[in-house]
């Protein structure tokens, strides 16, 4: 039997090879154990699927499964995304598992685990599951699951957040990237009146030969055609959770802009609280936060961090570098859907153009903040934290003195003149993700080859 690895939100691998039937009973095996220490029975569990190749027959196939050991498991009855499954389980009190391989190439399937708390299991729940693989769960009597639609109630609950009578005032492009997010984006854009233009709406196992990832080198035709009208582009990842977009120029928005000037936003509307960010994402978030009197949260680099500082903080917003973020009286995950709203809701409020936001942002903080992240392949795990620890070492890189280091997750060296380098590994394969952020493209190029060379 193929290796089951865990990465930092639920378990990924390449259909037909590591993701089987086989080991998806055993996953199962695993969750139900842990559901029935903690629940017995008396919690539902609901199953949702993103479009990917064969999720509709394995999310089924689970439902079947769990259903046929004595829980009482709703299933969709459509495609849907992860937020929606996730408000979903916190609405109902209820355990999820979404079918997913989130941004991952289109080969990949993959299982999400969320717990009653509506966000990403946290380490400890995981261990247990893993710890209960080789376990053969036994139920009690059999019970057939139902297929319901999770999407209603997750529109109720977004309409106490967001302003959709004002959004009519703006015209957007969109980006559905063939994936679980896109038909219902389209029906809440079509239904409240506010104009747009949307492509790659339908599902395609596929994702039109690109990466279902929002960023700005799998969205060329939304680059495009922002260009050409003059509007915004917004776009989601294959199962709906990470958001990507492009302003009236086409020029690609980082995460961590959108994350400041949403900061201001939320505060626009009389909502207050604290910022939480993961230590990979900008510096600037911390400047702005303390420009404006908010305190920070920083936690290691994954949105079950931020969950859990969500579940116990007051906080405003959360998010992180990758596109993903939530906000104050919603759900501890991240959500492409309401980030794009949000964006639509900002534009609508303050009537400017998003460009001229980010210029009023960057005139605030006093410069421009620009990131960048390199995946490193490497050929053992052993390599991982060899280059980590001879970077421990270091107190110059190149001519840049290092000024901290941070080793909340993997090693972050703050360099002078408020550059950074975030070293971690990646949890399933044997790679460093090094990030970046400088205040010019010049010394971003230059870091880059400057850590090549000494890795």
């Amino acid at each position: 039997m193929s290796e089951i690895k865990f990465g930092t939100d639920g378990w990924r691998a390449i259909l037909n090879e590591d993701f089987t039937y086989k080991n998806t009973d055993k996953v199962i095996n695993g969750i139900a154990s842990y559901i029935y220490k903690y629940s017995s029975f008396n919690k539902k569990i609901i199953v949702g699927y993103d479009p990917r190749n064969q999720a509709d027959n394995f999310a089924f196939y689970i439902a079947e499964k769990l259903s046929s050991f004595g829980f009482d498991v709703e299933a969709s009855d459509k495609i849907v995304a992860t937020p929606v499954l996730a408000y979903a389980a916190l609405n109902k009190n209820a355990y999820a598992i979404m079918i997913t391989a989130s941004h991952n190439p289109p080969e990949y399937l993959g299982i999400k685990f969320i717990p009653p708390y509506g966000g990403p299991a946290e380490d400890s729940m995981v261990k247990e599951i893993i710890d209960n693989l080789e376990t053969q769960f036994k139920g009690k009597t059999k019970k057939e699951f139902k297929k319901v639609s999770f999407e209603n109630e997750y529109i109720t609950h977004i309409k106490s957040l967001i302003n959709f009578d004002i959004l009519k005032k703006v015209q957007i492009n969109y980006d559905g990237h063939h994936g679980a997010a896109a038909h219902l984006f389209k029906k809440l854009l079509d239904e409240n009146n506010i104009k747009n233009d949307c492509q790659n709406i339908e599902r395609d196992i596929n994702f039109g030969g690109h990466m279902p990832d929002p960023k700005e080198k799998y969205l060329p035709e939304l680059k495009e055609k922002c260009i050409k009208t003059g509007l915004i582009g917004l776009s989601n990842d294959g199962d709906g959770d990470r958001f990507g977009v492009f302003n009236e120029k086409g020029e690609f928005i980082s995460a961590n802009d959108i994350i400041a000037l949403l900061i201001k936003h939320l505060k626009s509307k009389g909502i207050n609280g604290i910022l939480a960010k993961t230590v990979g994402a900008s510096s600037s978030l911390n400047l702005y936060a303390k420009q404006n009197d908010i305190e920070v949260i920083e936690t290691p680099v994954g949105f079950k961090w931020l969950g859990s500082a969500m579940r116990n903080n007051d906080v405003l917003i959360a998010g992180e570098e990758s596109g993903g973020l939530s906000i104050k009286g919603h759900i501890p995950e991240k959500d492409g859907i309401i980030a794009n709203l949000l964006i639509i809701e900002m534009l609508a409020m303050s009537g400017k153009k998003l460009y001229e936001l980010q210029e009023d942002l960057y005139k605030s903080l006093g410069r421009k903040f620009i990131n960048d992240r390199i995946d490193l392949k490497l050929n053992s795990k052993e390599e991982q934290q060899e280059i980590i620890d001879k970077f421990k070492t270091f107190n110059k890189i190149g001519e840049y003195e290092i000024i901290n280091k941070n080793t909340m997750d993997g090693l972050k060296l703050t360099l002078n003149n408020d550059n950074w380098i975030l070293i971690r590994k990646s949890g399933t394969e044997p790679l460093l993700r090094i990030y970046f952020e400088t205040n010019t493209e010049e010394k971003l190029n230059e870091l880059k080859l400057l850590v090549k060379n000494l890795c």
